[in-house]
């Protein structure tokens, strides 16, 4: 197993005449053969006082191909990552460069006889079980591939997030950080586990002066038999550096609301305008919300098959956005916007005026705007950059609601598969670092038909505030999935449109997507008012620890209850869920993270009683009674 520190093991795997962590094929051999002759050189530099970055350069004399990895230690979080990246520093082309790994190394040794688990979870397909925990049993030289489908990084089979543990002594955790289709490789052999990860599709010569990179790789080594406090452990570690940041601190999810007075399901933004929006924001802004939020649907050609003419209607938004986004601030909200610019649809501006920007399928009447074309990204940035500051646009909403691989295999040429793609992946990311260069404070909200493109650099530059298009507002589902992604990354979000305590607070998170009407007949505004009030109390305690109560399930007939908690904030919360099928009407719950000697306020909300527990009567187990099914119950602790 990797030991701490971390900077042995950089020494160990980054040095002069040794096979480093990563592999490639080159000229038809493995890199194993021939890298630890080539020119090696290496270098430190110190980013402050918990990171320090290692920068390993191999040089091939005689192609002059250059591979560099840069790895980054956090020396007190005892974690290490790296991403590599090919240049050719010659006049004529390379030899083909294939089977691109970013990590290709035995992780984590494991005798003979112990049992190694790999942790995972699905992705995102629009179902209740998305995000659902898996743990996958390896026996002796068991190999297991992971990919996701069609080109988004979570998209429908796999999660970029994995937790390898060997039961009782410790385990890893391994993160990818590629937004696009990637491959993984775990194999149990005589050793422990052995890992290979990085593109899926490579097989490319580069012209002089050209360079790629490649995925980008996290390790955090973990010690000891608790394995859900190594994912706490990996929380805390995405928190304090890799979530995107406001005033220092992880950005607070907002709670918005998307609606207009005669809006019904499945018009999106289709009927919103300047003045029903206006007259939304008036009515809604008693509710102390913190964002209006406009999706699909505000522009030119409306949605679905407006994408790619990113004008406001003029049917509906005469003046621009500009009057929405200004009466939002002045009511002390933020604004919401939705584009989806990497889609394209037959007849949109984009597709009539720039076709030459467009990656194109014979017979679709969707394209992909190409973000590897430099022209096409740098028009993008520009025209999205100035509505965002014409609109007073504090979140922008980056959608994506196609497979982009069939697209980029189209578009490689002979000898270089794979180049549409990266080229297309690095664009995608200096379009969003630009926009967020231009305007700070800005957050990027990161959708992709949900949850579907979630990854170490997407967590890196953006939240995803609606992390699932499975059914909206399907309680179980949303239940389900805070389950799942607590386990691996805060923050995400999720919708609601009801007001009653089981279904709204089966939705909250760090966040609040709501498509609250305050006009129907039956709105019931005391409700409303209530639910935000509790929720305002508990969200920041969604940015804590997190502690599964209950067994995973998805079925209707049982209970599901979790805990978050902050040693920072002296407080915590347990949520807990009897479904509508559910027999039982009470359940022992046994919390975690509480101290035995502390003496704690325990705050029953739903029944209105408070006590104060001693934390070794807590830790010994809480009765839970929810006497309707479905219901709920929420218990707020703190202590001094």
């Amino acid at each position: 197993m990797l030991e701490t520190p971390l900077a042995t093991w950089i020494s160990a795997h980054f040095k002069e005449r040794s096979n480093p962590p990563f592999s490639f094929v080159y000229g038809g051999k493995p890199s194993e053969t021939f890298i630890s002759s080539w020119n090696f050189a290496s270098h430190e530099t110190r980013i402050d006082e918990e990171r320090v970055t290692v920068t390993s350069i191999y040089h091939d004399p005689v192609t002059q191909l250059s591979a560099t990895c840069v790895c980054t230690l956090f020396k007190m979080q005892n974690a290490i990552e790296w991403v590599l990246h090919f240049k050719n520093e010659g006049k004529v082309d390379t030899p083909i460069i294939e089977d691109i790994r970013s990590i290709d190394v035995d992780i984590i040794d494991v005798p003979p006889g112990h049992s190694c688990i790999l942790h995972r979870a699905l992705g995102s397909n629009a179902q209740r079980n998305d995000f659902m925990p898996i743990a996958d049993l390896f026996d002796q030289n068991k190999t297991v591939e992971l990919f996701p489908i069609g080109g988004r990084s979570s998209n429908t089979s796999v999660f970029p997030f994995f937790n390898i543990e060997e039961k009782g002594r410790g385990g890893i955790f391994m993160a990818i950080g590629w937004s696009g289709q990637w491959v993984s490789f775990f194999q149990r052999n005589d050793r422990g586990m052995h890992v290979r990860a990085g593109l899926d599709v490579a097989r490319l010569k580069l012209h002089p002066g050209e360079q790629i990179r490649a995925p980008r790789i996290l390790l955090v080594p973990w010690k000891g038999a608790d394995r859900i406090a190594s994912h706490n452990q990996f929380r805390r570690l995405l928190l304090q550096f890799y979530v995107p940041k406001k005033d220092g601190k992880p950005v607070q999810l907002p709670i918005a609301n998307s609606a207009c007075r005669d809006q019904k399901f499945g018009d999106e933004a289709n009927k919103f305008t300047e003045q029903n929006q206006l007259e939304m924001i008036g009515e809604m802004k008693q509710f102390g919300l913190d964002c209006v939020w406009i999706d699909a649907g505000w522009f030119e050609g409306r949605w679905p098959n407006g994408v790619g003419s990113w004008t406001p209607r003029k049917d509906g938004f005469p003046r621009g956005l500009h009057p929405v986004g200004a009466a939002a601030r002045d009511a002390g909200m933020g604004f919401v916007l939705w584009f989806e610019p990497e889609r394209v649809h037959d007849g949109s501006w984009l597709h009539k005026n720039h076709p030459e920007w467009l990656l194109k399928i014979p017979g679709t009447d969707n394209h992909l705007l190409n973000l590897g074309n430099d022209e096409a990204r740098r028009w993008l940035t520009d025209h999205v950059s100035g509505i965002i500051s014409d609109a007073c646009v504090t979140i922008y909403r980056h959608d994506f609601n196609i497979e982009p691989w069939v697209f980029w295999e189209r578009g490689d040429e002979p000898d270089r598969e794979g180049m549409t793609e990266i080229r297309y992946i690095e664009g995608f990311y200096k379009y969003w670092d630009e926009l967020l260069r231009r305007h700070p404070g800005l957050v990027i909200d990161n959708c992709a038909s949900g949850g579907r493109r979630i990854d170490l650099e997407t967590i890196s530059r953006s939240v995803a505030l609606w992390r699932s298009d499975y059914q909206y507002f399907e309680p179980i589902g949303q239940q389900c999935m805070t389950y799942g992604l607590g386990l691996y990354l805060p923050p995400t979000s999720t919708g609601t449109k009801f007001t009653d305590p089981y279904k709204f607070r089966s939705a909250m998170t760090c966040g609040l997507a709501m498509n609250i009407n305050p006009f129907l007949p039956d709105f019931k505004k005391g409700e409303l008012q209530a639910r935000l009030k509790e929720f305002k109390r508990i969200r920041a305690l969604y940015y804590g620890d997190f502690y599964p109560l209950t067994p995973y399930s998805t079925e209707d007939d049982c209970w599901m209850a979790y805990q978050f908690h902050r040693d920072d904030l002296k407080s915590g919360m347990i949520l807990a869920f009897r479904r509508d099928k559910a027999k039982n009407a009470s359940m022992k719950l046994v919390p975690k993270g509480l101290g035995p000697s502390t003496l704690y306020k325990v705050e029953f909300i739903d029944e209105g009683i408070e006590k104060s527990i001693p934390g070794a009567t807590i830790l010994e187990g809480m009765d839970i009674k929810i006497k309707k099914a479905p219901g709920t119950s929420l218990v707020v602790y703190s202590w001094q």
